[in-house]
């Protein structure tokens, strides 16, 4: 009989509007912010490349990935740096810009409930869940490093 886990180490990571909810085993690092290199050609959401453990590592917008305006970078911005899931990315991780700092916390099926607003299909969400007093957003790993490589190899060189 499989065992029930009974809670999940998570990170709440904030955006401009709401929260990013996942595994805190995703998480790699978070750094102060920094200027990222640019790509040409890149779309919005691609923000460029930042230097971590020795990588160049894609930085992205989570909000221009779902149509919202490019939140400014300000002094309360951090930098998540998250595993990648698949072997798409060359540097094994991507990074998600973060207007604060993130918070951990332990999620049980007990404060977490589904929350069954409809989803944009063209959005990276995995799906949006109750908890406590919000509704956090779950990306889609697997669709954000898609788009990441599919635009990476697409880019001309800087």
């Amino acid at each position: 009989m499989s065992e029930r886990v009974a809670e999940v180490y998570s990170v709440l990571v904030p955006l401009a509007e709401g929260r990013l909810l996942v595994p805190r085993t995703c998480v790699a690092e978070v750094i102060s912010y920094q200027l990222p290199a640019q790509m040409t050609g890149a779309p919005p959401w691609y923000l460029g490349l930042v230097g971590w453990s020795g990588k160049q590592v894609p930085l992205v917008s989570f909000e221009c990935l779902c149509g919202q305006p490019l939140p400014p970078a300000g002094p309360r911005s951090r930098i998540v740096i998250l595993h990648a899931l698949g072997s798409r990315l060359e540097a094994g991780c991507f990074a998600v810009l973060a207007q604060g700092f993130p918070q951990l916390v332990r999620v049980s099926s007990d404060m977490v409930k589904p929350d069954n607003s409809a989803l944009d299909e063209h959005h990276p969400l995995l799906c949006r869940v109750r908890m406590l007093n919000e509704t956090p957003q779950i990306p889609d790993f697997e669709r954000i490093e898609s788009m990441i490589a599919d635009e990476t190899r697409v880019l001309p060189s800087s």
